[in-house]
């Protein structure tokens, strides 16, 4: 029988124990998506789903009034939003932490199937109300809400960015309402 000295077996049962802990670190997964998603603040967490869906669903609604609008004032309103919540998507996306997931294009499907049936003048009834004016009013809210109770730097930052701009397109639908004897 062999005789092993005290030396090598500390040194076998070091190698042995530093071969447990890699095999064990290596079926651990990684994923830095889930982590960055649990550290997440609930208040960035709601804006990342309510701010994107918004922005997505007045910037489909948009492409929607460009097709089915047959008022130029309504088409001019709409060919903004499309650029501006389009940048505004871009923004957010890129605002959001490393390993977030950022809904690329989650549009409140009631809200355009509410509209893509219309035409005409009641479309553009149905537009000014309830996208323009009732769907700038969700987005500014949800903005505003990241601004107040957000955590997340990049995300405050890219809402407080935004804010100017989307307030200005809802005085914009406010004046289009205004100039088209609908309520707002």
């Amino acid at each position: 029988m062999t005789r092993l000295s005290l030396a090598s077996i500390v040194t076998t049962s070091a190698f042995g124990l530093c071969a447990v802990a890699l095999g064990a670190h290596a079926q651990t997964p990684s994923a830095p998506s889930a982590a960055g998603a649990q550290e997440l603040h609930a208040a960035d967490k709601t804006f990342i789903t309510d701010g994107t869906q918004t922005v997505a669903t007045q910037r489909d609604a948009a492409r929607i009034a460009d097709s089915r609008s047959s008022d130029r004032d309504v088409k001019a309103f709409a060919e903004k939003l499309v650029a501006d919540y389009t940048k505004l998507s871009d923004s957010m996306r890129a605002a959001s932490p490393r390993g977030v997931d950022v809904p690329a294009n989650d549009a409140d499907t009631a809200v355009l199937d509410g509209i893509k049936n219309l035409r005409g003048a009641d479309f553009d009834k149905t537009y000014i109300e309830q996208v323009a004016l009732d769907g700038q009013q969700k987005t500014l809210s949800a903005f505003q809400a990241e601004m107040a109770s957000g955590r997340d730097a990049g995300l405050k930052k890219a809402a407080t960015a935004a804010l100017p701009v989307i307030q200005a397109d809802y005085a914009q639908a406010q004046e289009l309402a205004k100039r088209k004897h609908l309520a707002g």
